[in-house]
């Protein structure tokens, strides 16, 4: 079974695609090793931080209106898990398994670029989470994308500390019993952590990949149906002769029409 490493810089949209659809033959999902490295460099700067009492927004200070409240040493990690649950106010219905697939993928290669502070550990657990089949449920709509997808991103992350409902081998159980059956075992988030998990645009990532991937079938079927009636009427092909297009600037035009001359 292929192996695809998360570095935060080479994911393909291939393989989201295979990730996402490839269930229950996906491929498996492991963090590089220089990412590894990255993101414990980034996760001591954090602590390092803490303690020399530095004051950091989202870290030893509230969130957005709250940025000049600073908060108390003992509270720094509770904030982490309010953030979750107070953002986690999504509605409608859940994304599908493949789309929520996609999600987390996308959210564990982007923290995997070693520059949100999350702790080596916390981003593991959400990569076994995917290699275990453990999806969360997240609600279609709630995200406003001005900072991220913060709603539907606290509904991805709420089972990462025992929260949360998730949907494990087609059934939709709470998150804390879906890890007891994986094997897996939730966490107390560390500081920046709970922001490091909602603060993308994750949501919006995914289902633009997954939506381009679709609209690239449709227009290879279109093509083949083109060619397929063209056929039938006893045309000719001569309308996509590669050097009308190539005098053209349009790179998808010249890319169809030579798909078009393959298939006729």
């Amino acid at each position: 079974m292929e192996t695809i490493y998360l570095d935060g810089q080479s994911l393909t949209f291939e393989q989201v695609q295979a990730v996402a659809y490839g269930e229950p033959n996906a491929p498996r999902v492991e963090i590089s090793d220089e990412a590894k490295r990255l993101v414990t460099r980034a996760a001591d700067a954090v602590q390092t931080l803490l303690s020399r009492g530095t004051i950091a927004y989202g870290i030893t200070t509230g969130f957005g209106a709250f940025k000049d409240r600073i908060i108390p040493p003992d509270q720094v990690e509770l904030l982490q898990r309010n953030i979750l649950v107070s953002h986690a106010v999504g509605v409608g219905n859940p994304f599908d398994i493949p789309t929520t697939r996609a999600i987390m993928l996308i959210r564990a290669n982007t923290l995997s670029r070693g520059h949100s502070g999350i702790r080596l550990s916390t981003l593991q657990l959400l990569v076994d989470m995917l290699n275990a089949g453990v999806h969360s449920v997240i609600p279609e709509k709630g995200s406003l994308g001005a900072s991220g997808d913060l709603a539907p991103l606290a509904h991805m992350a709420l089972p990462i500390i025992g929260e949360g409902k998730v949907n494990y081998q087609g059934e939709v159980i709470s998150g804390a019993e879906a890890f007891k059956r994986a094997g897996l075992n939730p966490i107390k988030l560390a500081a920046k952590e709970g922001l490091a998990l909602t603060n993308g645009t994750t949501i919006m990532t995914a289902v633009g990949v997954l939506q381009t991937l679709r609209a690239e079938r449709f227009s290879q079927t279109a093509d083949i149906a083109g060619c397929l009636s063209l056929e039938a009427l006893n045309g000719t092909d001569l309308a996509f002769d590669e050097r009308i297009h190539n005098l053209r600037p349009y790179p998808r035009q010249i890319e169809c029409a030579g798909y078009l001359r393959s298939l006729l």
